[in-house]
């Protein structure tokens, strides 16, 4: 009999190993298969950024951007780029914007001896001290920003620079720059003009009207400074500025889209999450991008609470479905029912908050679009699902490429390499010209505009390579600005560790022999789901999350209910007593 039981296991165990033996062969092979794909995609978009940098570097140099159709240059940063060669001031030459943006991208891509060339040019002929009138908030995000990433690259014992002795010369530019930026903020309200001369400071009858973003979204790049420099003026400002304009919310918590600096009125209503209704009102939405990531960069309780508060605003408002449109801050009627191309970059918002079901939902729907036209047009109309009829180009712009990097980290689905491959492929297809990559004007017929913008180079080539190849962010732990420039989360850059954000109903992460309650936001991660949870453990926390007053769900108004963790929507009270999604069934 136990000889009989025996044989019976050891032919069962010859049938089944051959079995798992294949298996775990097929498994090998597969991710074989899968690391020889990422390393086939990361070249073709390492050929891309070079075909675009040589290009500008060889044709516009040292001179803003590249118009690589007719292989000349613009100088977009100031309003001097609006006049003609011969009308500009001689000792004008450009401020190497493009170089700049590629600072940080170089270093990505590995390519030190460049990055120390780059250094060495800035270090020996950039000066802001020009008669130039420049934007504040795109001098802040692409200049400073860049100029303070490229600084803490430069100092990061782990990169592998040899031939350069740095001694903080980017650094040294980017105090320069910060102290120019300075008189901007000289107003009644301590919001800063949306216009600054590099020379002279704010000139006479300087316009009063910003944006949201324009003066509410300069705490990344100024908050960093402070912190590299031991100045402490550049992020009191920004502080101040972001403080006040949050004074200025409705009581839906929404804000507008335009204001006065000089009065703190409102000149436009209209609220969303991507470029407003004008060109001229764009970007209010990093003014919620830049909320979350200073909270994670600098360990603010009250920034943490004006996002809360903001993006339950957006989840409550704005939200239809997948989409989002815009609506009146101050009643919460929708007021323009479309899809801005800078929309794209919220679903990654979203995976740092740990909304990873509402990033993808919405994922989806911006990449059904890009396949629709090949790339993603600057304006859609959702209520008649067509192109807006002005609005049909497409600037090279990353958000999109950003967001699906953002979602791969999340949940290394394949799927999203696919999407970066796509996007990848329709770039090569229909933007890529021997002179570097071009905009498109019409997405309708492809017809090619002459610019080539320097976000291409800083965030667009940048996270479709960190989509296939992740290495930089190996042990290391970054929060990108809104133009991509990486700035390293240091808890000696916290005045205090942030509390953690105790939820009833968090995921439990297990250290050692002991579990914690945890979110999204308490893991201080970026991005959130890097960290690798317990199959068994339940996903991480919505940051839209507030749970009802009872534990029990009974409640005797709707003040007792809470924000659902999945929807985002606000609960009601039944006229039972307890708290739910009422109006929803």
């Amino acid at each position: 009999m136990f000889q009989a039981t025996v044989v019976k296991w050891i032919l069962l165990y010859l049938v089944i190993s051959p079995t798992i033996f294949i298996l775990c062969l097929s498994d090998l092979h597969s991710n074989n298969l899968l690391a020889a794909k990422r390393k086939r995609m990361s070249e073709r978009v390492r050929k891309m950024f070079y075909h675009a940098y040589d290009n500008y570097m060889m044709y516009a140099f040292p001179h803003d951007e590249l118009k690589p159709l007719t292989k000349t240059f613009t100088d977009s940063l100031s309003e001097l780029g609006n006049l003609k060669l011969e009308h500009l001031p001689q000792q004008y030459n450009g401020s190497a914007l493009t170089l700049i943006e590629s600072l940080s991208s170089l270093v990505i891509l590995g390519n030190y001896t460049e990055f120390e060339k780059a250094i060495i040019w800035l270090s020996e002929n950039l000066s802001f001290d020009v008669d130039a009138r420049v934007n504040l908030f795109e001098c802040n995000i692409r200049v400073l920003g860049g100029l303070v990433s490229a600084h803490i690259l430069a100092t990061d014992s782990t990169n592998r620079l040899v031939q350069l002795i740095y001694k903080n010369q980017l650094l040294d530019l980017a105090e320069d720059l910060g102290r120019r930026f300075l008189p901007a903020f000289k107003t009644p309200t301590g919001l800063p003009y949306a216009w600054i001369n590099l020379k002279h400071g704010v000139i006479v009858d300087e316009t009063t009207e910003t944006s949201t973003s324009g003066c509410g979204s300069l705490i990344l790049e100024m908050g960093a400074l402070s912190r590299l420099t031991g100045d402490t003026r550049f992020e009191t400002a920004a502080l101040r500025a972001l403080r006040k304009l949050w004074s200025m919310r409705s009581s839906l918590n929404l804000l507008g889209t335009t204001l006065d600096v000089a009065t703190g009125d409102w000149i436009e209503y209209s609220s969303g999450i991507g470029a407003g209704m004008f060109l001229l009102c764009v970007l209010f939405s990093i003014f919620y991008e830049y909320l979350m990531k200073a909270y994670v960069l600098f360990g603010r309780d009250e920034i943490w609470k004006m996002f809360q508060s903001a993006y339950i605003g957006v989840q409550k408002y704005f939200r239809h479905s997948p989409w989002y449109h815009e609506a009146d801050m101050r009643t919460g009627t929708a007021t323009y029912w479309q899809l801005t191309s800078l929309q794209a970059f919220w679903p990654g918002l979203q995976v740092l908050v740990g909304d990873i079901e509402a990033a993808n939902s919405s994922h989806r729907e911006f990449f059904k679009v890009w396949k629709k036209y090949g790339v993603l047009p600057e304006r859609y109309l959702l209520d008649h699902q067509v192109l807006h009829p002005t609005e049909k180009y497409y600037p090279l712009r990353p958000e999109l490429a950003e967001s699906t990097f953002y979602l791969y980290q999340a949940t290394k689905d394949p799927w999203y390499m696919e999407v970066g491959e796509s996007i990848m492929n329709s770039l090569n297809a229909h933007t890529r010209v021997k002179g570097g990559f071009a905009s498109i004007r019409d997405v309708t017929t492809m017809q090619l505009e002459d610019h080539q913008h320097s976000f291409f180079l800083a965030e667009t080539c940048k996270y479709l390579y960190l989509l296939f190849d992740d290495s930089f962010l190996l042990n290391k732990n970054y929060i990108f600005t809104t133009e991509g420039h990486p700035l390293p989360v240091r808890s000696n850059w916290h005045e205090k560790l942030p509390k953690a954000y105790n939820l009833s109903n968090g995921s439990s992460i297990k250290t050692g022999k002991q579990r914690k309650r945890s979110s999204a936001m308490s893991l201080q991660i970026c991005p959130a789901s890097m960290i690798h949870h317990e199959p068994n453990a339940r996903r991480l926390e919505s940051a839209c999350h507030i749970p009802d007053t009872g534990a029990d769900h009974r409640c005797f108004s709707d003040d007792d209910c809470g924000v659902d963790a999945n929807t985002c929507r606000r609960r009601s009270c039944s006229l039972a007593g307890y708290c739910g999604l009422w109006s929803l069934i």
